[in-house]
Formats: structure tokens, sequence, C-alpha cells
């Protein structure tokens, strides 16, 4: 995103960076910058609609009182938001990067111009469409997703990236419309809510939460196939619970990585453990910087790009064939 980081290691939107407290720990335990946890456009919009149901009922049935619906608003979700960024910015050295959960671009936007006037340093929106309607093309999702970028740039000056999914009938020219569309950073990918099913009581629960350090393959394999091709920079988030993970990620061409569940996992003190192995990989590898090794091994650069394209196991499964 244009930042400059102490080291590649970018804190999630999550619990863990919801309060000013949290966010020094991270700091303090070597944390490169946090992405705070999101404001979901949801809840914006229903403490929008809650608020004019409450100004409209009869004891405020004069017209004036329409007018203060945003700046009631103001003094619930966004305003605490608002706050913690500027309590955040106070409290730390390292970029504090605001995030909006979005899915359309309607009445939120107002709040980029709140974020960057707060003192952000960055904005991370947070976009998740589950192609489950099969009324609804792909167009549609760029047209939203060209829609919410223009306006968020129109709005404010500061950095922006998109977090997205891998849901995409196309994901290759998904991700390079949006590098195209003007952001600075694009990070694959989120993580979304899994469903399970409770076959005791016959219910739909939820499925792991945490990531799981074999889920990072995914991200792993479209950093490296998009590093080099789009006009940003890329950041890879999900399954990244070691060292050795970060330093893969890195090698695929990732300029940074966003981490959460191993914090959550083993505590803010697990940065260290992380930082250490990679300085340990780099000094037997006689790396001086993270610039000697970034994208050495991305899909344009490595000596088998196909490896990166292959989706079959033939040669892992051949000895079982007779």
């Amino acid at each position: 995103m244009g930042l400059s980081l102490k080291n590649p290691i970018i804190i999630a939107s999550s619990g863990l960076t919801d309060s000013v407290e949290k966010i020094k720990e991270l700091e303090a335990n070597g944390a490169a910058a946090v992405v705070l946890k999101s404001l979901f456009e949801e809840e914006i919009i229903l403490e929008m609609k809650e608020t004019e149901h409450r100004m409209t009922g009869r004891p405020f049935l004069f017209p004036e009182t329409l007018d203060f619906t945003e700046e009631e608003l103001y003094e619930d979700s966004v305003r605490k938001y608002i706050r913690l960024i500027k309590e955040a910015k106070e409290a730390v050295q390292i970029p504090v990067i605001a995030s909006i959960n979005c899915v359309s671009s309607q009445k939120w936007m107002y709040l980029a111009k709140e974020i960057q006037e707060a003192g952000a340093d960055g904005l991370e929106l947070n976009l998740f469409f589950l192609p489950s309607d099969d009324d609804r093309e792909q167009l549609d999702n760029l047209v939203i997703t060209d829609a919410i970028i223009h306006q968020v740039k129109e709005i404010v000056s500061l950095p922006v990236s998109l977090k997205i999914g891998y849901y995409c009938s196309n994901l290759a020219s998904y991700i390079s419309r949006i590098s195209e569309a003007g952001v600075q950073g694009i990070v694959l990918f989120n993580r979304s809510w899994m469903p399970d099913i409770d076959t005791e009581n016959l219910l739909v629960t939820s499925g792991p939460i945490l990531s799981s350090p074999g889920d990072f393959s995914q991200t792993l394999r479209w950093v490296s196939l998009m590093s080099g091709k789009v006009k940003c920079d890329l950041a890879a988030s999900t399954g990244i619970h070691t060292g050795d993970a970060v330093v893969k990620q890195l090698l695929a061409g990732a300029k940074a990585v966003e981490i959460a569940s191993v914090i959550y996992k083993h505590g803010p003190r697990y940065i260290k453990t992380l930082l250490e192995d990679m300085k340990k990989w780099m000094t037997d590898k006689d790396f001086e910087s993270i610039d000697d090794f970034s994208g050495l091994l991305k899909h344009s650069s490595a000596g088998n790009p196909a490896a990166w394209e292959r989706v079959q196991f033939m040669k892992n499964f051949s000895q079982f064939i007779s």
C-alpha cells in the first residue's frame, strides 16, 4: 500500500485489534502494522434505520429532527470507531489501517472521509461475494466492486486496499480488474464464516472459526500467479501460522502477510517467534534483506511455472495406480 513497514507481519482485522491496549501489546511484540476490527456496512445501515425509526416516533414528530439522523448515528458505532483510530494513532508508532466490511456502495461512503480525517494510515475494504445466487452474474460483482473503489478514491487520498475472497468464476481477471481500478493493495484472501451440521440436534452450526496451517495453500497459489501481473502490492492472508509459511508467501511474491488465528492460539508474543524463525531462515540462506528473495518463486519467475497451475494429483498418486 506504499506504507513503510519494519517487517512483513500485519495483524489482520479481528478482535485482536479492537482496542488501544491490544494494539499497543501487538506493537510491543513486533507487529509491523494493524488492521482495525472491521466496521460492518450492515451494522451502519441497521443503526441508521433504528435511529430514523426512533426519531419519527411520537416524541419526535417535527421535521427538523430528521436532519440529525446521521449525526446521532455518529455517536454510536461510527464515532466509537473514529475515536479508536485517533487514540491508536496517538498510542503507537506503527501504521494503523481502518477496515470496512462492505457489500455495496451505499451511504457508508461518508465514513471514508471521517477515517482519513481521524488520521488512519490506510483503509482496507473487505469485500466478499458468495456466488450462491444463480440470477446474479459475475459482471454484477465487478460493477459493485468498481463502484466502491471509485467512490472511495474520489473521497480520500489515503492508500486503499481490498481484501477479497476466492469465490469467483474468473479470479485472475477479477484481481487484475481491481488493481487497474487504482487501489494500492489487494489482500488474498479473507476467511469466511464456514457452516457445519450438528447431526445430534439436526442444526446448522458454525464450522472452525480459526484457520489451520493447511489453509494457506490456496493463498500461496494465487499470490504467486498474480504477483508481477497486477499494478499494486499483494498481501497474503489465511492459514499463515509459522515463520516458514511467512517466508513461502514472500517467495511467492507477497509484500506482507496478515495474521490473526495463530495469535488467537498463541498470544501476541508469538509474533516474535515468527520473526525469529524468518531471520534464522534468511541467515541460513545468506539473505540480508527481504528484497533479496521477495518474489523469487512467483509464477512468472519460477523455473517450473506449470507447478503453480497444476490441479491434479497424478504425480503424487501414481504409486497407487496398478
